[in-house]
């Protein structure tokens, strides 16, 4: 059965998993909003609501994964990002990162690069396997902008640009 569908279709579903779900959770609260009785019609608003609300954020981890045939393989456990890549790699918590920028000349693909608040870089390249956790962990960030994000990734620059930086308290 996993043979009747061509690979380039199942890796579509797959990408937009969480989209066609929500499409569906989406189309039988309408349903019930319009036929149901009672208690039914209030349920298949709700249901609504949840499928809007699914539909964009499975919208934006669509757009934001990637094949995940590059190098390396990133780990994502307990607020610790770990990436092991062929060359180098590195371990970072999430509360201690100060910047992220995109870096469109690294090779062989375009890469994240995780700055630490101790100046410690990982460079993770954004098709490595398991990057598409990474969404979760910068959607996490303090005033961050997943806009920003998803139309930096979408568009890759020419130069290496700051999606994210912490901002540092003043003393007084």
């Amino acid at each position: 059965m996993a043979d009747f569908f061509r690979p380039e279709v199942r890796a579509f579903v797959w990408r937009w998993r969480e989209v066609l779900l929500a499409g569906v959770v989406l189309a039988l609260g309408f349903w019930w909003a319009l036929t149901g009785v009672g208690i039914n019609v209030w349920l298949g608003y709700i249901f609504c609501v949840i499928g809007i609300g699914w539909a964009v954020a499975g919208i934006q981890r669509a757009r934001f994964a990637q094949n995940g045939d590059g190098p390396g393989v990133v780990q994502v456990r307990e607020r610790r990002l770990a990436y092991f890549g062929p060359l180098d790699g590195g371990v970072i918590d999430t509360e201690d990162l100060a910047k992220l920028e995109i870096d469109p000349s690294s090779r062989p693909t375009p890469s994240w690069v995780l700055t630490g608040i101790d100046g410690m870089q990982i460079a993770i390249p954004i098709n490595a396997a398991g990057a598409d956790a990474l969404f979760d962990v910068f959607a996490a960030l303090p005033d961050i902008k997943t806009s920003v994000v998803l139309d930096v990734l979408s568009h890759t620059p020419d130069a290496r640009v700051t999606v994210w930086s912490r901002v540092k308290p003043l003393l007084h």
